[in-house]
């Protein structure tokens, strides 16, 4: 079938983008896009008419054509006094360079209403006032966009509804994830690290827990990025592990080491060839040589640690010169004890907290991230039908530097 009105299709939208020499992919999966309602890059669908049946298109964008360019006249400095802190009765705002934080907070800002829930950036901070950017965080970056056509079929009426502008919401969160003006976003200001529940985690952990805690759509992005970042063959650490190590059964390894919480949870794990219960949060201290590891994942836990940083050199110690340390999260957690900062923060932020650990330490090169939205719901997932969409994927990663 060929592109017209009366089609529909479902496609994946890969933006790729470079910011201080850090890789950036991020993904989005769109279904029911309407041809005849719906926005789509010009190009796109010219190439699709002239090229019946093609699958893959890629476009390259240049400052300023699918986003308006950078413009100094949206950057606003706003009196401190004019920064509304409890916008969130539970949660008081205090702006720290180079985060993000809702419209509705300023006041006195032409076109702000409270409710405004649009992202801007605090891109500048002094005692008396603040720098707040309302232009896109990708605004003034080259980006690779590929189109991957996975289905295209007629459709029978036309009933109205929504128009989508599915490159606008493919873009909508990336960029976030960057540091500002290239200096180091400030995470770490007002005990980031501190939990609802500060009692030691092995009482938390005491009861083993054999379930997934995001679903199978998530975890099959998260198997399908370890198959291509963990080497065949690869002795490999699963850092704040459990029952399962979500890498792929055809993904051939030489040892697995299972580092977690609770004993059952681990000696539950098919794959594991070596279990240790340690408390990183207690000793950060890695029960492990030198250079021993191939490749070291961490999935869905590293928003419980409170002493990252030690953790995240250790990890560098354990890895083999030129070994991945990839971690991946999502949007779901333990609330009593995720560390205070990560609710705080946008979900493609997270992604640039999590950078920070891994600059911090100097101990990593080949830095990137990855995020996938708009996967549908499986079936089999007990939210079916209550959330319309799959968990988030967000993953970050770097390489080991030698010597």
């Amino acid at each position: 079938m060929t592109i017209c009105d009366d089609a529909l299709a479902t496609m994946d939208f890969r933006v790729s983008w470079e910011h201080d020499g850090i890789r950036h992919t991020d993904c989005r999966h769109a279904q029911r896009v309407n041809f005849w309602r719906d926005i789509l890059p010009a190009d796109l669908c010219e190439i699709m008419r002239q090229q019946p049946g093609i699958r893959s298109v890629g476009l390259e964008f240049q400052p300023g054509q699918v986003l308006t360019a950078h413009n100094p006249a949206v950057i606003f400095r706003v009196p401190r006094t004019d920064v509304e802190k409890r916008w969130f009765s539970e949660i008081e705002i205090e702006p720290r360079y180079g985060r993000f934080y809702p419209r509705g907070i300023l006041r006195g800002v032409p076109g702000v209403f409270r409710e405004n829930i649009q992202p801007f950036r605090c891109a500048g901070l002094e005692t008396e006032w603040l720098a707040a950017d309302f232009n896109h965080p990708l605004s003034g970056k080259n980006l690779a966009v590929e189109v991957a056509i996975q289905d295209l079929r007629p459709k029978f009426e036309e009933h109205g509804g929504t128009t989508i502008d599915w490159l606008e919401t493919a873009l909508t969160g990336p960029g976030m994830q960057a540091r500002a003006n290239g200096g180091p976003t400030h995470f770490f200001a007002d005990r980031p690290f501190a939990r609802t529940d500060e009692n030691e985690d092995g009482v938390f952990y005491d009861r083993p827990r054999l379930v997934n805690h995001i679903d199978d759509a998530a975890i099959g992005v998260i198997s399908r990025l370890y198959e291509r970042l963990v080497p065949p063959g690869a002795e490999v650490l699963d850092l704040m592990g459990s029952w399962s190590s979500h890498l792929p059964e055809t993904l051939a390894l030489k040892a697995l080491a299972v580092l977690g919480m609770n004993r059952d949870e681990l000696s539950a794990n098919p794959r594991a060839s070596e279990v240790v219960v340690h408390d990183l949060n207690l000793q950060p201290v890695l029960p492990f040589g030198s250079s021993r590891f191939d490749a070291v994942i961490c999935t869905v836990s590293v928003e419980y640690l409170v002493r990252p940083f030690e953790v995240f050199d250790e990890v560098a110690r354990v890895l083999k010169p030129g070994g991945p340390f990839i971690v991946t999260f999502s949007n779901r957690w333990f609330p009593p004890k995720v560390v205070r900062v990560w609710p705080e923060l946008h979900e493609f932020e997270r992604m640039g907290m999590v950078l920070e650990y891994l600059l911090e330490s100097g101990k990593y090169r080949d830095l990137e991230t990855y995020s996938m939205q708009g996967l549908p719901r499986p079936e089999n997932d007990k939210y079916f039908g209550q959330k319309l969409y799959a968990d988030p994927v967000y993953a970050v990663w770097g390489r080991k530097i030698p010597g």
